[in-house]
């Protein structure tokens, strides 16, 4: 009766590695979708000719999964590019400029929390001078004549990415954020709502007082449909890997409907998905959007739904455990480089469009 794979149930003993629990003991449910990601991540996205983004939302580095995670799978060549919310790209710098945070009971009085200047990201706790130091670093960095004009999210994070890892080896905080492992290792990192973060809020203010940074947004959507696109049109294949949903998922996946359906490029769709999320699919959020659905706007290719997976748990548990298993098959593939090629992709995705809308 091949209908699937056969459980085997056996006692667990002590000393289980990463691979042997989730291969052997992940049997059903999301756990068995955590297992299937697992597998798809460490076998199938970890090739040389696939080229994976990673998205980030909720607070994911204030926890620390900034440094745990993201900058090793950066510097093992698994991420290729970045959208994240720019308040987890912000809150992980607390880390690189020697702050401190702490883990608590989520069940705190706020109210004195208040009184005290103690900021609460459910069960994390940090002062508030944690928040204005580093605006104060972020403000006094942004205002290098180097950011004064526009720029897209790639090269303002790249610039930041550079300041951030001198501040960290400066300090010796032996923190290396996910800004500054970008940095070093070329991997672009956009954010897909740019004023939505205190980083937005502080280029806000730097405008008030007569500084010239300013968002490049179409450059952003451009750049990102240039990455897939030179992924897709040299012969390899577009991985996305999602953490929770919301609008760094969406800008993922619309490079996708953007060549199709704006720019006229014949595609079919990212080849791999993969996502942990507690967003239900029948609110019709687009967290809970399922790859079938995905697929019916041009974002995942049909022919690919086997290798997409949605495992309903918290990113704080699926993330750290997809991370070990790779790293522990030991997965690992030159970097890419990718912001050092945007310029290149960028002038093969205009080719594109202009060869696909010779009237326009």
């Amino acid at each position: 009766m091949p209908y699937g794979r056969k459980l085997k149930p056996q006692p667990m003993t002590a000393g289980l590695s990463v691979s042997d629990l989730v291969d052997n003991y992940f049997a059903a449910y999301n756990a068995a979708r955590l297992r299937e990601a697992c597998m798809i991540f460490a076998d199938k996205i970890a090739q040389p000719d696939v080229t994976v983004g990673l998205t980030i939302s909720g607070a994911m580095t204030p926890t620390g999964m900034g440094y745990a995670l993201v900058t090793p799978l950066i510097e093992a060549g698994l991420v290729d590019w970045i959208i994240s919310t720019g308040a987890n790209l912000y809150h992980d710098i607390h880390y690189s400029l020697g702050f401190e945070l702490f883990n608590t009971t989520p069940n705190t009085d706020d109210v004195q929390l208040r009184d005290d200047h103690i900021i609460r990201i459910y069960d994390i706790l940090f002062d508030q001078k944690v928040l204005l130091e580093s605006d104060a670093f972020l403000r006094k960095v942004m205002k290098a004549p180097e950011f004064q004009r526009k720029m897209g999210g790639a090269e303002l994070h790249y610039l930041l990415g550079k300041y951030v890892k001198a501040a960290e080896d400066e300090l010796g905080t032996g923190h290396r954020s996910i800004l500054s492992s970008a940095y070093t290792a070329g991997v672009p990192i956009y954010t897909s709502s740019p004023g939505d973060s205190t980083l937005g809020m502080n280029v806000a203010a730097l405008r008030l007082g007569g500084y010239q940074l300013q968002f490049d947004v179409e450059k952003d959507v451009n750049e990102t449909t240039a990455i897939v696109h030179h992924a897709k049109s040299t012969g390899g294949k577009s991985a996305v890997v999602i953490l929770g949903g919301g609008s760094p998922k969406n800008f993922a996946l619309q490079t996708e409907p953007q060549m199709q359906e704006i720019l006229g490029i014949p595609e079919k769709g990212h080849d791999y998905f993969l996502q942990f999320t507690d967003a239900r699919p029948d609110t019709g959020g687009l967290s809970g959007a399922t790859p079938s659905e995905a697929m019916t706007w041009g974002k995942i290719d049909p022919d690919q739904l086997p290798d997409t997976v949605v495992c309903y748990a918290d990113s704080t548990i699926c993330f750290p455990i997809v991370t070990a298993y790779a790293l522990s098959k030991g997965r690992q593939r030159p970097l890419k480089r990718l912001y050092d090629k945007l310029p290149m992709m960028m002038e093969n995705l205009e080719k594109a469009y202009r060869a696909n809308n010779p009237d326009e």
